[in-house]
């Protein structure tokens, strides 16, 4: 039986011209008032220092040409190449008329647009002697502010993968203000994984024992953690968790738990003053909850909330065979059973917790050519997407080496609730 794509053919933003070496990371995607389309990107591994491109800016390190913007002006058929920037993890957004590209360079970095894109600030940093982490996830408008998440790394102490120490900060900036300024930004406190009280657990977590050594045929598991975190608010009063008063935002992140199908999330209060208080959200038995239902929450997903239907949008990753035992997986599948990253799934939700199969956005042809870690905006009727993806000279899974551009159609008419 043959499973129709919502939209599998693709614009092709990006290609490595050295796929071994250099990799296409981190797809963000904005949409302005005009109509115009502004994506970026990052190009990574070993042969970025070899690059040609804008170099020397100052208090930046090496890779000072690895972020790339693009502009379109017909709904992503056609794109321009407008600049490079010195950062990487970042994403597009607008407030007031200009566009920001928002990174780190292990500070936070940031870029500004005042004419559409066509032209960029010289890059400015928001932090000093700072380690941060993100994706291109979500960005979220209310209270005449933008909000989005950055994630600090607090603690040093796991030589692996470091997503144990790392705390999701809500960080919020007025849209007149310049957000090029750090006075200009509050910054939610700081919740770490590894240091929460309460963990709670009956989930099998971590699914896969948890270490920094090689006992599963060249397939590592590092200690459970969150990362790459999404922001999103619930707007219709008989939810659980409404605020009637706007003030309460909540975190959803990837979970990495060796598992499927869970997020983390987390609660985020702001005060009349613009401080932010992060803590563990509770059910309402008073129960701590720490993780929910999440298709492709093992992965970097993305959701958005249609201003128009108050319908929540998640774009994911679909996992197929998380059980297999990892010696068994075939070569070109990367890491661990619940790293499926070459199939592109789009869901729908009232609540973020009860999600509805929108259907499959897009697949490669096989586990090496991903399609994931994808960014999407609503353009009219129509749902953009950019991916990070790759073709049979992808060198993985995770190290694809090219950037898609895909639409999904009249994506309201995939509602059925």
């Amino acid at each position: 039986m043959s499973i129709p794509l919502l939209a599998n053919e693709f614009v092709q933003l990006y290609e490595s011209t050295d796929p071994e070496r250099i990799y296409a990371y981190t797809p963000g995607l904005a949409r302005l008032e005009s109509g115009r389309l502004v994506a970026t990107m990052d190009q990574g591994g070993p042969g970025i220092a070899d690059l040609e491109g804008v170099k020397g800016w100052r208090g930046f390190g090496a890779n000072a040409w690895q972020g790339k913007i693009w502009t379109s002006d017909d709904r992503g058929k056609s794109w321009i190449e407008r600049a490079l920037f010195p950062f990487m993890h970042a994403r597009p957004f607008v407030a007031d008329g200009a566009v920001y590209v928002l990174g780190h360079d292990s500070d936070l970095c940031v870029i500004r647009s005042d004419d559409e894109g066509e032209t960029w600030s010289e890059p400015a940093k928001l932090t000093e002697d700072q380690f941060w982490h993100q994706s291109a996830c979500n960005v979220h408008y209310a209270n005449g502010k933008v909000y989005l998440v950055m994630e600090r790394r607090v603690h040093f102490d796991h030589q692996g993968w470091p997503v144990s120490e790392m705390a999701p900060v809500l960080m919020g900036g007025r849209v007149d203000a310049d957000l090029t300024q750090k006075e200009n930004w509050n910054f939610a406190s700081e919740l770490v994984f590894r240091d929460l009280e309460e963990k709670p657990n009956l989930l099998g977590v971590p699914f896969w024992p948890a270490d920094q050594t090689d006992g599963k045929g060249g397939r590592l598991m590092n200690p459970p953690g969150w990362l790459e975190t999404n922001v999103v608010q619930f707007t219709d009063p008989d939810h659980v968790w409404h605020d009637p008063e706007g003030r309460t935002f909540h975190l959803w992140m990837r979970a990495h738990t060796g598992g499927t199908g869970l997020a983390c999330i987390a609660r985020v209060e702001e005060r009349a003053d613009g401080s932010m208080e992060t803590m563990l959200e509770r059910a309402p038995s008073g129960e701590t909850m720490l993780y929910a239902a999440c298709p492709g929450g093992q992965m970097r997903f993305h959701i958005l909330q249609d201003p128009r239907t108050g319908l929540y949008w998640l774009l994911s990753s679909l996992a197929t065979d998380s059980m297999v035992r990892p010696e068994r997986l075939p070569a070109d599948r990367f890491n661990l059973p619940n790293n499926e990253r070459h199939i592109l799934a789009l869901h729908f939700s009232r609540n973020c917790i009860d999600w509805c199969m929108a259907g499959l956005v897009a697949r490669g042809d096989n586990p090496r050519q991903a399609r994931h870690y994808a960014s999407m905006v609503i353009d009219g009727e129509d749902l953009h997407i950019l991916s990070r993806s790759g073709n049979q000279k992808a060198k993985t899974a995770h190290d694809g080496n090219i950037i898609t551009f895909h639409t999904v159609e009249n994506f309201r008419d995939l509602v059925y609730i």
